[in-house]
């Protein structure tokens, strides 16, 4: 609609200036605005006041000759008035919004897609928690958004890959060696005084247990370096499977598991450190060697590698990400947790430095999860062990009351997450309050079936039974699917389709709860049960892309 509309104003002031009417030639950006009061019409324009230097005109003066070229616009709108210093209002015609109702009967599942992306190539990176314990609540949260931003990048025409990419090459995976060869020590008998620097989690002793039952007592006739090391890639492996399981129980799949361990392997590390040396990023300070990050907006620059010869995490960072965009990808997308805030920076300037735009990278920022439990906030650590794990909480309320809680608020503001409130059948619990609309015009049908009455095919309504302004309300919401998907995909906001969605739903809601959809006026009943499928459908598209099942009955 919103484009019919701009193609509309861009012809007009085409016509203004081959009849004379404008001299500047100018063509500014079309915005149209929703205005907030529907006394202003349906849309809003200020184009007249942008031209208004460039033709040294009063905005009123300039708006007067558009509207003489707007025409009657095809009956895309009953009226156009001039506001104020010089808006345009458009009050769109109730059959153009109906309009789109058969767009969406056409479109179907696909209603909503775009190519606006033009399949720019986007990688988007996300959990990559370290395979040294469960995934807990926070990880979920990233695990959400990471999966429906992606999913909205997809449906709005980017070629989007998922990745994981697993810490598998620091001091993590030494500790979590260390953790599990005591606790294997310690079940065969020895008294071990365990380090309160090892993970404490009770799924080491657990995995400690059938390291056990496996090999009975034989890793103990092992030296400790060698056990160590056992013990640590057991560990990883056992973790990362675990991971792997729980984050398919949450609907979230990868393209690429991607290991930092062959980042060493491949040589791609010491490339990376050879890449910054050729660019003359590089210099050696106290016998360590540094990036000049400072170079590119960092407050300080970086080791790469220290006084001992041991390369850093910045330096596999680097490596990874320069690796990323040799394979190709225009977009990187990081999700991180908030308290890696104080790192975009640098890694924004490593990207510079390695010849990209910094819009190349965008990180996706996720907060805390207060986890409520009886009124008291659960502790998170995975090194202490006093977590609540991702799984326990898919198990507890499901995945789909999980990742709907999750998308409701920005990623970056910290979000309440009320286990109570998830696990209610009733109207307060938000994920049921919008699959009982879905599952409401299900059940319409199977009424409306039952009385021998189909859902209308495309061009079958008679769009002059829908009189009611919820009617109308409701077609001015569906229009505006399409772009609040575009809008949510190139901001990674898929927060936007869930405040879409609680929206669709109440203005459902409240329309049937006033209005019989069938009823014993024939083509009235088909009208609504027309609009109303329209209504099932985007509630179906856009739940699917939140990853949220849309239920036929509950």
């Amino acid at each position: 609609m919103r484009d019919r509309l701009k193609a509309q104003i861009e012809q007009a002031l085409r016509r203004c200036y081959d009849q004379g009417r404008l001299h500047s030639g100018e063509m500014p950006e079309i915005v149209l605005e929703v205005p907030a009061h529907a006394e202003h019409g349906d849309f809003a324009t200020n184009v007249a006041m942008l031209l208004a230097r460039a033709e040294k005109k009063a905005p009123r003066k300039i708006a007067e000759e558009l509207l003489a070229a707007l025409g009657e616009g095809d009956g895309l709108w009953r009226q156009v008035e001039i506001a104020g210093p010089g808006f345009i209002n458009f009050f769109l015609t109730n059959r153009c919004w109906y309009a789109v109702l058969d767009d969406i009967m056409r479109s179907g599942a696909d209603f909503g897609r775009s190519r606006c992306g033009a399949a720019k190539r986007v990688q988007v990176e996300f959990v990559s928690a370290n395979p040294t314990g469960p995934l807990h609540i926070g990880h979920g949260r990233g695990a959400a958004t990471g999966d429906a931003v992606a999913a909205l990048l997809q449906y709005t025409g980017y070629q989007v890959d998922r990745e994981y990419y697993i810490n598998d090459a620091g001091n993590q995976m030494n500790t979590l060696g260390l953790s599990l060869y005591l606790r294997y020590r310690e079940l065969l008998g020895e008294s071990i005084e365990f380090p309160a620097t090892c993970y404490q989690g009770d799924y080491i002793r657990d995995l400690a247990r059938e390291v056990v039952n496996q090999e009975g007592r034989r890793l103990l006739e092992l030296g400790e370096e060698e056990a160590l090391a056992y013990f640590a890639r057991f560990g990883g492996e056992r973790i990362l499977a675990g991971i792997d399981e729980d984050l398919q129980a949450f609907g979230v799949r990868f393209d690429r598991w991607y290991s930092e361990q062959s980042l060493y392997d491949r040589g791609e590390v010491e490339r990376g450190i050879e890449l910054v040396r050729e660019r003359q990023l590089a210099y050696e300070e106290q016998g360590a060697l540094w990036f000049r990050t400072t170079a590119f907006g960092d407050d300080k620059d970086r080791v790469l590698v220290r006084s001992n010869g041991a390369t850093t995490y910045f330096a596999s960072d680097v490596a990874y990400h320069k690796e990323k965009f040799d394979r190709g990808y225009e977009l990187v997308i990081d999700v991180w947790g908030a308290d890696h805030h104080g790192y975009v920076p640098r890694m924004k300037a490593a990207v510079t430095g390695l010849g990209r735009s910094p819009e190349d990278l965008q990180v996706i920022l996720v907060q805390l999860v207060n986890l409520l439990r009886g009124g008291q906030q659960v502790a998170m650590s995975t090194r202490s062990g006093e977590f609540v794990t991702l799984r326990e909480v898919i198990d507890e309320v499901g995945r789909d009351a999980c990742r709907f809680f999750f998308l409701m608020r920005r990623s970056d503001s910290q979000l309440d997450f009320d286990l109570e409130l998830a696990k209610q059948q009733n109207n307060d619990n938000p994920v049921y309050y919008v699959q009982y609309a879905h599952a409401r015009v299900c059940s319409i049908n199977r009424t409306a079936a039952e009385q021998g009455l189909e859902v209308p095919a495309l061009g079958e309504v008679d769009f002059d039974r829908l009189l009611l302004a919820d009617e109308l309300a409701l077609a001015k919401h569906l229009a505006q699917f399409p772009e609040t998907l575009v809008a949510a995909a190139q901001n990674f906001a898929p927060h936007r389709v869930v405040f879409y969605l609680q929206e669709l739903a109440a203005q459902f809601h409240s329309y049937y709860n006033r209005n019989r959809v069938i009823s014993e006026d024939l083509e009235t009943s088909r009208a609504r049960l027309y609009l109303v499928n329209c209504v099932r459908i985007v509630l179906e598209n856009a739940l699917r892309l939140l990853g949220v099942s849309a239920p036929e009955k509950m």
